[in-house]
């Protein structure tokens, strides 16, 4: 068979088969062509779920006559001054997107530029320009979508299921630029100038009130920021629907950039559930490729590794903070004498003492290296006297002293236990309540978690077999498999050595090397031996912690409470359960028909 040059419209419509997917996509880069001509205020309305017309109306610079015949020209673009494609700081550049729409459905363009006496309509079907009315930004309508390839039609789930993955392009591109008003079906409105927590409340819903953390990092190196909001643990979701992303202002769904979000909440969360965020990562656009495919959320990064990295341990730290310290505390000035102690150790049951000390751990559990740890370290006020202090643990002292220096504490003071698994606590008009098992398991895995892991240097190395292609994916990874007690080489050109493991563990070595290749290959990274480093972990931290059903003391209640407030991500425990419950007194005045 002779080779032939395909003709223009069968050109068209493979393009459109990679730029335009379903209606969502013809309004993406509609939106991002009116974002890139400057609009400040975007109207899109869809009928049909889109199949049957789209209309985005903006109000940006418009196109004289002979700007608007080339537009949909295939390869036309206003968006690149230079041929460098490796500083693209547009949304759109590629200049597929109106020639591969107006191949598929039927596309009417009207446009006024500034300055001009008048607008054109161009009708994209017959190549028609003609004089019109339109007097401000431009306005494109896109009907019959797939009318010249009706196979495609099939492929469009129903109208309502179209309209939501509309709505989500539109959220995510309102996320990016809240200077921009965006309106959707006169049915969901994104008012332009609202600030970062006002849009995400627009986009995700107001469940999200007080329950974001701010993350605000640079890079050691400079070269990369990293701004937004995550959600603490407790609120999370059944999907990624409320994980919006992006590189450079861009909108984007990176493996890279996912898996380093699930990695920082991988002690926190649980694998099937989906913390909320709101992140823009700023970098070089020389470091970035977002010329990697036609929908352009899709990026490939100068040094994925620096990238990923730099991700998990600015987020990892803005979960680390604990609640004293989040909280801001004011320290009490109670009895005070010039030479009071910061804080004081008071001595309480062993129920919370020595949780990582020389206990034997069952087989196939990780050993850890770790001193006796006194756990009951009791944190009071700032400049409160080791007098008044002894005085709050063992409760001998006037009521009123005790609510005093209590009330500056961010989880109050202990005033009972309920079924004995939950401690009450109150501070000011808030009633706390405490899952004392939930609670002690995080003290208990942050201090473990400190320990360097025990390794077992191996006298005969264990030889996996395995194909080249996963020798080579391994060895990408080694170091990082280093810092997780899993020392390896190459043995030969299809096998793996393990020379060094962490101490105790019995695994299918075999397995857990080929699931690491298969994810280094697919991912550029594995997250296999950290995953179940802190499976292992957390279940012993969940084995020697309080039990459920275990009556407390006072003192114990209080210190506990102490503890968990001065502890990293203590809010939930190893398995993503919340901690801890405040309850205002206007929750209490609803409950009780008050308000």
């Amino acid at each position: 068979m002779s080779v032939r040059v395909l003709p223009d419209f069968l050109v068209n419509q493979i393009a459109a088969g990679e730029v335009v997917e379903n209606p969502a996509s013809v309004v993406k880069e509609l939106v991002e062509n009116a974002l890139d001509a400057g609009a400040d205020q975007i109207v899109v309305d869809i009928v049909d779920g889109g199949r049957t017309s789209i209309s985005v109306v903006d109000n940006g610079r418009g196109m004289g006559r002979d700007d608007l015949g080339r537009a949909i020209l295939r390869h036309a673009t206003s968006k690149l001054p230079t041929d460098d494609l490796t500083n693209i700081t547009y949304m759109g550049f590629r200049g597929e997107a109106l020639p591969s729409i107006a191949s598929v459905a039927d596309m009417t363009i009207d446009t006024f530029a500034a300055g001009a006496p008048n607008g054109w309509s161009l009708d994209a079907t017959t190549g028609e320009i003609r004089p019109c009315s339109w007097d401000n930004g431009t306005r494109i309508r896109v009907k019959n979508l797939f009318s010249r390839t009706p196979a495609r039609l099939k492929f469009l789930r129903g109208d309502r299921a179209e309209t939501m993955s509309v709505l989500d392009i539109i959220k995510r591109l309102a996320m990016a630029r809240r200077d921009v008003g965006f309106v959707l079906n006169n049915k969901w409105f994104f008012p332009r100038g609202q600030s970062l927590m006002e849009r995400m409340a627009s986009v995700m819903g107001d469940d999200i009130a007080g329950r974001m953390l701010e993350v605000d990092a640079k890079s050691l190196s400079g070269d990369m920021e990293l701004t937004g909001f995550i959600s603490v643990p407790t609120l999370r979701r059944a999907s990624s629907i409320d994980q919006f992303l992006f590189v450079n202002g861009r909108p984007i769904k990176d493996k890279v950039v996912v898996s380093a979000l699930r990695a920082a909440y991988m002690d926190v969360m649980h694998a099937r559930e989906f913390p909320l965020c709101a992140l823009f990562l700023k970098l070089n656009p020389a470091h970035v490729d977002v010329n990697v495919s036609p929908a352009k959320t899709e990026v490939h990064f100068l040094e994925p590794a620096h990238v990923r990295a730099f991700i998990i341990k600015t987020l990892r730290e803005k979960l680390s903070e604990t609640l004293a310290a989040a909280s801001h505390v004011a320290h009490a000035n109670i009895a005070t004498h010039e030479n009071a102690p910061k804080q004081m150790n008071i001595p309480v049951n062993n129920i919370v003492r020595d949780c990582v000390a020389d206990v034997a751990a069952p087989a196939g559990v990780l050993h850890v290296s770790a001193p006796r740890v006194d756990n009951s370290r009791f944190f009071a006020p700032r400049g409160t006297s080791e007098f008044v202090v002894n005085k709050l643990a063992s409760g001998d002292v006037m009521q009123s002293t005790v609510d005093d220096a209590f009330s500056e504490m961010p989880l109050g003071r202990a005033i009972g236990q309920i079924g004995d698994k939950y401690i009450l606590a109150s501070r000011g008009n808030d009633l706390i309540i405490v899952d004392q098992h939930a609670a002690h398991e995080r003290i208990t895995y942050e201090r473990v978690r400190q320990h360097a892991i025990k390794r077992q240097p191996l006298l005969t190395p264990i030889v996996v077999k395995l194909r080249a292609e996963d020798v080579a994916a391994i060895l990408m990874v080694a170091d990082e498999l280093k810092s997780s007690g899993l020392t390896l080489d190459a043995f030969g050109d299809d096998a793996i050595a393990i020379f060094e493991k962490p101490s105790s563990w019995d695994l299918d070595w075999a397995k857990l090397l080929h699931d690491i290749a298969d994810e280094v290959r697919v991912n550029g990274h594995s997250v296999q031996l950290n995953e179940k480093l802190h499976l292992k972990l957390a279940n012993w931290a969940c084995h020697h912690s309080v039990r459920a059903g275990q009556k407390l003391d006072m003192s114990q209640m209080n210190a506990l409470l102490r503890d968990i407030e001065n502890t990293t991500r203590g809010g939930q425990c190893n398995h993503g359960r919340p901690v801890y419950k405040i309850i205002p007194i206007s929750d209490l005045d609803i409950i009780f028909e008050r308000s």
